[in-house]
């Protein structure tokens, strides 16, 4: 079925079993820059699923350049660490690769106590927040041979490639960049000199590597920054990257402090493919595409089609591992979907935290979370088919327990379904299916709209009972709450009933936001037509990015605190403002309401009291625990385990982690 994708492939001498590569992502599970076991399962892990490729990094080679954090392959002491690692990706069946990394301006050395950060210019960083200091020629050539050293240590590792990152705004993007690069000597001006320090780098590379070692860049497709490189340069330097020696090239979106998203779920699926294709046209080596490829039928199209040689699957193989297995297999609808949350990867780094994934809950931790089968099966009933029942339903039965699966509504996917109905988010959707497919594989018994009782707990005696009941809007003590023109935001995104064009919207926080965005964009042009009226010229640019962004609604959004989105985020909070911004919708912080009644929104607001008429008001506060069954389960002396939002009101991650962990305690 995917004959393309699972083809091989030859860069340089170097035959790859098939067409996916997992790139270097950060991880994060040391913060002394050495390797340790949760790497070494990590790896073992995504290289056993099936990846032609895997890429082990970022890796520094200094602590300026690697903020010291981030794993470092700084002296020959490391190589043997590094052996390790690439004898397990090895026997596991994928080539290992190393990504060499320097973050130039981006790098949080100094806020670590380490050295200033250093570029090719003295130019404030919007990422860093630092001026680093700009680099001497005795600079350049040390990182230089810096760059080289490491790829020597590396190939002595046993790395099968070794790849130089010149994108997402670190280093060598900086030095291309006529933005960042101010310099006046052989390193900056022309395109010549600009591309001199990443050029030398390559050569010096290839000549101490020798002719038949593999070597790619991760360069950017475009810059996404005003005043940078755009997708009509990238395609020149890339020509200067093979003329230097490289084997292949790894094409993904912007940088850090681009404004248009790269990877969250407003980006469409294969959104980037065509700055692969922008490069493949200019070169004659392997190039892959990467972001948001989530599906092996889009992988497949994209190779078939020409936008590229090989996918990129990061964040994908995270949520799991065993996508190039279950693909080639048939087995597409038992892969656990990555739903671009950002949520468990690029949100925690950003956060100075390890990577884990929403979805899969071993991911971060597979030496320590498995699924082991039963000694004695038990017959298990879950109660509540959310993803915190749902998952703790499949790995059950994938314990060999019998299981039983009651959920009270006429469809399973509890919340999933809400949250996954704003623009962009219907991604959450996927986990649905994918739930689905495994309740037919393990051939679980589902019973739908019946609400579980503690009389019938009594009555069906099961060894152990999961309780996942959820939760419900919180009802905030305010006057007018049960006005008919008050809607909670679940019914609101549920149910979509029909609302007059001016809403407020109570509750500034992730939940809020994305139901105001949903009603603000009713009315607007959907992407089709958007597409027609475009290609016919039947409308100015100008209009047409007007109908995008302004519909038939105007929302206010009122929030208690002095800032909205507070429970949202990083790499995805600036998104999520970015369209609230876009499609007109106003939030006044710092307003206490005290009423809703007729439509007033009545608020105190820096001592004043203010009020405004609006023709319906949704309810976005929160929600509450319900623990019907939850409170009572003492009384059936049956053992129990309460999961999800009925123990503790949290996200998605919680949940599915919640229903994992509770089948692993099961004895």
């Amino acid at each position: 079925m995917f004959d393309t994708l699972f083809s091989p492939i030859t860069v340089n001498k170097t035959v790859v079993k098939n067409r996916i590569a997992y790139p270097s992502l950060g991880l994060l599970y040391s913060y002394d820059g050495k390797l340790n076991d949760k790497y070494y399962n990590y790896f073992a892990e995504r290289a056993r699923g099936g990846a032609g490729i895997v890429t082990v990094g970022p890796v520094g080679f200094d602590v300026v350049g690697s903020g010291k954090v981030i794993l470092v392959i700084d002296s020959d002491d490391k190589i043997p660490d590094f052996q390790k690692l690439t004898s397990i990706i090895k026997k596991e069946g994928a080539l290992s690769w190393i990504q060499i990394f320097h973050a130039g301006a981006y790098s949080y050395s100094k806020l670590m106590g380490g050295p200033d950060p250093v570029a090719p210019s003295a130019i404030y960083s919007q990422y860093s927040k630092l001026v680093p200091r700009e680099m001497t020629l005795d600079d350049i050539r040390e990182t230089q041979e810096g760059f080289v050293k490491a790829a020597v240590r590396a190939k002595e590792a046993g790395f099968d490639g070794v790849e130089i990152i010149a994108s997402a705004g670190y280093l060598i993007t900086q030095f291309l960049s006529p933005l960042k690069n101010r310099r006046t000597d052989a390193y900056g001006g022309s395109f010549e000199n600009r591309v001199r320090f990443p050029r030398e780098i390559l050569e010096m590379m290839r000549a101490a590597l020798g002719p038949d070692y593999p070597i790619s860049v991760r360069m950017a497709g475009n810059d996404f920054v005003e005043g940078s490189n755009t997708s009509a340069e990238t395609p020149a330097i890339a020509k200067v990257y093979e003329q230097a020696g490289v084997d292949m090239l790894s094409v993904t979106g912007g940088w850090h402090e681009a404004h248009v998203p790269q990877l969250p779920m407003d980006a469409p699926r294969s959104v980037y493919a065509y700055l692969a294709l922008n490069v493949k046209r200019a070169v004659s080596v392997p190039v892959s595409a990467s972001n948001r490829i989530t599906d092996p039928f889009s992988a497949e199209q994209l190779i078939k089609d020409g936008f590229c040689d090989i996918v990129n699957l990061a964040r994908v193989l995270i949520a799991d591992p065993y996508w190039p297995q279950k693909a080639r297999e048939g087995s597409f609808d038992e892969i656990r979907p990555c739903v671009a949350c950002n949520q468990g990867c690029t949100d925690s780094i950003f956060s100075g935290r390890p990577v884990y994934c929403i979805a899969n809950a071993r991911a971060g931790f597979e030496g320590e979370r498995n699924i082991a089968k039963a000694a004695t099966p038990k017959r298990i009933m879950v109660i509540g088919a959310g993803p915190a029942g749902l998952e703790a339903a499949v790995r059950a039965a994938e314990a060999g327990h019998r299981v039983e699966l009651y959920e009270k509504s006429d469809r399973i996917g509890g919340q999933l379904w809400i949250a996954g109905t704003p623009p962009h988010k219907h991604e959450l959707w996927d986990l649905v299916n994918y739930y689905d497919a495994l309740l037919d594989k393990y051939d679980i018994d589902v019973v739908l709209g019946h609400e579980v009782t503690v009389d019938f707990i009594k009555e069906e005696k099961p060894d152990h009972v999961i309780v996942a009941e959820g939760a419900e809007p919180l009802k905030p003590p305010i006057d007018g709450i049960d006005d008919p023109k008050v809607l909670s935001a679940w019914d609101v995104l549920e149910n979509d009933p029909m609302i007059g064009p001016s809403i407020a919207v109570i509750g500034g926080g992730a939940v809020g936001l994305e139901t105001a965005e949903f009603l603000a964009a009713k009315g607007t042009l959907p992407a089709e037509a958007m597409h027609f009226l475009f290609m016919y010229d039947a409308e100015t640019v100008e209009r047409l990015r007007e109908l995008c962004i302004r519909g038939t609604k105007k929302v206010t959004v009122f929030e208690m605190l002095p800032k909205a989105a507070g429970d949202v985020g990083r790499s995805t909070r600036w998104v999520l403002m970015g369209s609230v911004k876009r499609y007109g919708i106003d939030i006044i912080t710092g307003a206490k309401v005290t009423s809703m009644k007729n439509g007033t929104v009545t608020f105190e607001r820096n001592g004043a009291v203010e009020s405004m008429n609006f023709d319906a008001i949704v309810n976005a506060v929160g929600s509450r625990s319900v623990r019907n069954v939850s409170d009572a389960m003492e009384k059936t002396g049956v053992p129990y385990t309460i999961v999800g939002d009925a123990k503790k009101i949290g996200q998605i991650d919680k949940a599915i982690h919640d229903g994992f962990l509770a089948v692993m305690s099961i004895r």
